[in-house]
């Protein structure tokens, strides 16, 4: 202490850990008036000597009140110094921010007091040191003492205003450390930051934007904070970063698109609501660049556009309409298979929007990108035949005009067919709900010749007789009832004058044969009563079973039906249509005795032959 008292009188240091605060900051006065004397003089090797004495035996003693005494001292030093004082600051600053992780919390609040004194004399100049402030601010932000929290508020309203003026700050230096502290939970510190990127984004020579992506996710992770001052603050911010993307000629969309996509999946309704809102901009402005991302983006929409907020669906389906209507290059970086992995993925979406977006995704790739597509035909095919038992109608016929896109060339069209008939035989309920649904919609899209005699071809080989049998009544009875097959009973009518029907009967007739029911109704809708009639006599052969009464019942009830009016009234010229009298006697006998299926079909078939009876000549 001897040297000391060469530079400070004895009952200055005394006074300077004194516990009262009129003293130290008497004894502050001193020390100041000292320094000044020092900076006149010029002798900067007392100062450092002065510095160095309040830094080691005050401000780092394990005395709380000299610690207090060697801040203030510090300070003064300082003020004392004010124009020269900048090159002491590696001497003064260091010190004084160790003292901010002190634990008393006077000593703490005197370190804020301390450090705004020495800020208001350097000003600019003590931005070499602003990340160690910022971060010791940050931990300040949320200190236990409402004392040393309120100090160290005033102290980053200062530091604030310093930066703003500086020409000297570093934004590349500072984004590390603010990327860091994003990602605390603490609601104080939250708030600092928040204030923090606000302030420095409204400095114009400070490009905030341009290091968005480092910081962009830290704030949207506070617009689900439970605080609601904080997810204003935050939301404030996103949503003028946003306004200055739509102004910029050049924004990185790329990194922030990858942060969008996570967001958008986000358990709360306001962040995906959000994050959807610029995912719809980016859409709108990303142009080239967004190009790469469509697959990651059009990951977020779909499930959105089922969200169960109104807001959200809305926003979602307007971006998925504005991100389908852009017509991308493969060349560009456009990844088909991404996109086609995505829409997949979505077929399997327990919401019925999302399945049916993804399967337009689909539809419009194989428009404008079908060799592309079909070469990833293997890993959708199963999935969009899955999609057939679907419980929604609306999702079942999309997924008709997919596959009939696809199989508009001949070897995928077989490869439906194949797929088809292999679902019907492994889910007979698909074959039971939805059978007449798809085939009919398929005989619409790719021509229903086509559709009858490849399904013919394909039953014609089928080992398992009983499923043959189901799938032949099935597509028989489609045959016979829907009008979307009218152009084909005509043909088929026309078999016995023309070569185009004969060739179709003929093509139909193999298969047919697995069902006797089905064998002699295509045999009376193309007018071969002849053959009808032999079908019929070779029944005698058959078990008469219920199953096979059921099949005899249907039959008899479809020649009531407007389809066969045209055979109903050949019975008025029964010397012309014998052989279709004999048919239909054959089917009366075919009938048990005495049973509610024999009164009934006797019933009918009787009546139209009494009425053929009637025609005859006398």
């Amino acid at each position: 202490m001897a040297d000391a008292t060469s530079l400070i009188p004895a009952a200055v240091l005394r006074n300077l850990a004194d516990k009262l605060y009129e003293k130290r900051k008497n004894a502050a006065l001193e020390v100041e008036g000292i320094v000044k004397q020092f900076a006149a003089n010029g002798d900067h090797e007392k100062i450092s000597a002065l510095i160095n004495l309040l830094t080691t035996e005050f401000t780092y003693s394990p005395q709380a009140n000299q610690r207090k005494g060697g801040l203030i001292g510090l300070a003064a030093a300082t003020v004392g110094l004010t124009s020269e004082a900048a090159q002491h600051l590696e001497q003064i600053v260091p010190p004084v921010l160790n003292s901010f992780s002190d634990q008393d919390s006077r000593v703490r609040y005197y370190a804020c007091e301390a450090l705004y004194n020495i800020a208001k004399v350097v000003r600019g100049d003590f931005i070499v040191f602003f990340n160690q402030i910022f971060d010791a601010l940050c931990k300040l932000s949320a200190d236990s003492d409402a004392n040393v929290q309120s100090a160290a508020h005033l102290l980053d309203r200062l530091v604030k205003d310093i930066v703003t003026e500086s020409d000297q700050f570093s934004i590349e230096e500072f984004i590390p450390l603010l990327r860091e502290r994003m990602n605390v939970l603490n609601p104080y510190v939250r708030q600092f930051l928040v204030g923090w990127i606000t302030v420095l984004d409204s400095v114009p020579d400070i490009d905030m934007l341009g290091f968005l992506p480092d910081f962009l996710d830290g704030l949207f992770n506070m617009l689900s904070d439970s605080s609601h001052e904080i997810r204003q603050q935050a939301d404030f911010a996103l949503s003028e970063f946003l306004q200055e993307i739509k102004n910029s000629p050049s924004v990185d969309y790329g990194r922030m698109a990858e942060i969008l996509v996570q967001r958008a999946s986000s358990p709360d309704e306001f962040t995906r609501l959000t994050a959807i809102t610029w995912i719809n901009e980016f859409v709108k402005l990303g142009g080239d660049q967004l190009v790469p991302y469509y697959a990651d983006i059009l990951g977020a929409i779909l499930p959105c556009i089922s969200d169960k907020e109104e807001k959200i669906r809305v926003v979602a389906r307007e971006t998925n309409e504005e991100l389908r209507a852009i017509k991308a290059d493969p060349a560009e970086g456009f990844d088909i298979g991404a996109i086609l992995s995505i829409a997949r993925r979505q077929l399997s979406s327990e919401w019925e929007a999302t399945r049916i977006e993804a399967l337009h995704w689909i539809s419009t790739l194989l428009s404008r990108h079908r060799l592309e597509v079909l070469s990833f035909l293997e890993s959708i095919f199963d999935p969009l035949l899955k999609a057939l038992s679907d419980p929604s109608d609306e999702v079942v016929l999309l997924v008709l005009e997919v596959h009939a896109c696809i199989a508009r060339d001949a070897p995928h069209f077989r490869h439906l067919i194949v797929f088809l008939v292999h679902n019907f035989r492994n889910e007979p309920s698909l074959l039971e709900r939805r059978g007449a649904l798809i085939v009919r919609h398929l005989c619409v899209l790719l021509d229903a010749e086509r559709v009858y005699r490849e399904f013919s071809t394909i039953l014609e080989g089928e080992d398992d007789l009983d499923f043959a049998s189901i799938l032949v009544q099935a597509l028989n009875l489609i045959l016979l009832t829907s009008s979307e097959l009218s152009e084909l009973r005509a043909l088929l009518k026309q078999s016995l004058m023309n070569s185009t029907g004969k060739d179709l009967f003929v093509a139909l007739y193999s298969s047919w044969c697995h069902s006797p029911m089905a064998t002699i109704s295509l045999c009376l809708l193309a007018q071969a009563y002849h053959h009808a009639s032999s079908v019929i006599q070779s029944l005698v052969e058959e078990d008469i079973t219920v199953k096979f009464l059921v099949q005899l019942d249907k039959l008899i009830r479809l020649l009531e039906t407007p389809i066969f009016a045209y055979l109903r009234l050949q019975l008025l010229d029964p010397g012309r249509y014998t052989w279709l009298l004999k048919s239909l006697y054959g089917l009366l006998m075919l009938l048990p005795q005495l049973t509610s299926i024999q009164w009934n079909l006797e019933a009918c078939i009787l009546l139209i032959l009494k009425h053929s009876d009637r025609s005859e000549p006398g």
